[in-house]
């Protein structure tokens, strides 16, 4: 008897397959080769008691930090590809967890914002990263639209 396995629609989002390809591009050693997309995103999900349990004091570990440069990498791409002008994220972080993250295209900025308590950086869910992601997307995409000769700079 073959068991059917349906896949959670979040999955085949454009986000979630971003996502996916940016976490694959800074695994260097093929430590996440045949994974399943839902292990590969599984450090952005934690509740919020996990949450609490991750100290603040001390430097935030290389890994989160490039899991936050993971979401505005993705954010970025997905600008990109719907207003076909270039997207470049920054992230700055401090070592105490604090910091920015921009994306700008061309000469304007379509993203400004204040990251704090990096060391918990994560979501309730992959639903919840999402949404998130699409609010960032729908707002840096309308101010593409309003000002679009300043983005094509």
């Amino acid at each position: 008897m073959t068991e059917t396995v349906e896949l959670d629609p979040i999955l085949t989002t454009d986000f979630i397959k971003e996502m996916s390809k940016q976490m694959r591009a800074i695994d260097s050693y093929g430590t996440y080769d045949g994974w399943p997309v839902e292990k590969i995103l599984a450090p952005f999900v934690k509740t919020k008691e996990q949450r609490r349990e991750i100290p603040v004091i001390g430097d935030p570990d290389e890994e989160t930090l490039a899991r936050v440069k993971c979401f505005y990498n993705a954010i970025a791409v997905l600008i990109e590809k719907e207003c076909g002008h270039m997207a470049v994220p920054m992230v700055n972080i401090t070592h105490e967890g604090f910091g920015r993250a921009l994306i700008t295209v061309g000469k304007l900025v379509v993203m400004d914002r204040t990251v704090r308590d990096v060391h918990r950086f994560s979501f309730d869910s992959l639903s919840k990263m999402k949404d998130e992601a699409d609010k960032l997307l729908s707002v840096a995409l309308e101010i593409v639209g309003k000002y679009p000769e300043v983005a094509g700079l």
